[in-house]
């Protein structure tokens, strides 16, 4: 069983926020860009425990690993035999793009589905809140309105379809605990959803992230690459999630090898 699991892009990231027990609350918009990681699900009747593979990007094996604590979550309530998974990891890390949640999420559904354990779409995205903040968006794998810690969703009509994005990467990748070092809960002016029913070309003006005031202060490649994709042409860039990656929202193709000295570019890929 093979799936491909796609990365998500954040569309405005606003804390707004910090909860007694640490967890801060924001708003955003999480909307999928698709970028893939590829999961391939066996079985291995001859081994005695569960085993994890990892090609591509250079990605060590940890125990902590959203796949490893997938199959886990499930296995110890459904008794599931071992399985080996291979993921060849094509979605940069450290980098705001949801690579590891979505990861984690396609291996509870390709579970779900090879051994017929029949969890329902809200079951799979009540387990998938075990996993992470993150993980439950990848359930649905369509653009929602996110608050609360990030695990609370809500329908937003939101269509990209004839716009073209592109990704930069730089060689930087931020842990989420050190972006959340340098961003202060403050409450936003305008409501997300209103303003994201503008025109693309205006949301420059209203829709920001929190995390990027901190983050260029320590790291201003980040911020050079969201200017160089203005000045490209993008009708909006902003950094997604915590970083590092930037995108860029153009109303046509365009050719970014410029960009090239800046981090990796990124294009759109359908499956």
């Amino acid at each position: 069983m093979i799936s491909f699991a796609n990365a998500k892009i954040n569309i405005g990231l606003n804390i707004v926020g910090k909860r007694a027990d640490g967890y801060h609350l924001l708003e955003s918009v999480f909307y999928p860009f698709p970028l893939y990681d590829i999961i391939e699900i066996t079985s291995t009747e001859s081994a005695n425990k569960t085993t994890l593979e990892i090609t591509g990007l250079d990605l060590p094996i940890e125990d902590n690993n959203l796949c490893l604590k997938a199959y886990h979550l499930l296995a110890e309530r459904f008794s599931l035999p071992p399985v080996h998974i291979h993921l060849h990891k094509q979605i940069p890390f450290g980098a705001g793009l949801g690579g590891g949640s979505s990861d984690g999420a396609f291996v509870l559904k390709m579970l779900n589905e090879k051994f017929n354990i029949g969890l329902s779409a809200l079951q799979l995205e009540e387990e998938a809140a075990k996993l992470g903040a993150d993980c439950p968006f990848f359930m649905q794998n369509k653009p929602l309105y996110a608050e609360g810690i990030g695990t609370d969703f809500s329908p937003i009509s939101i269509d990209l379809s004839d716009k073209f994005l592109v990704l930069v990467k730089p060689e930087i990748s931020i842990a989420t605990a050190e972006a959340y070092q340098h961003v202060k809960p403050n409450s936003s002016n305008d409501d997300l959803r209103e303003v994201l029913q503008l025109p693309v070309q205006d949301w420059k003006f209203y829709v920001k992230n929190d995390f990027e005031e901190g983050i260029f202060d320590i790291y201003p490649i980040i911020r050079k690459i969201k200017l160089t994709l203005y000045a490209a042409g993008a009708l909006y860039a902003s950094m997604s999630g915590s970083g590092s990656a930037v995108y860029g929202i153009f109303p046509k193709p365009v050719d970014l090898t410029t960009l090239k000295g800046l981090g990796e570019v990124y294009y759109p890929k359908e499956i």
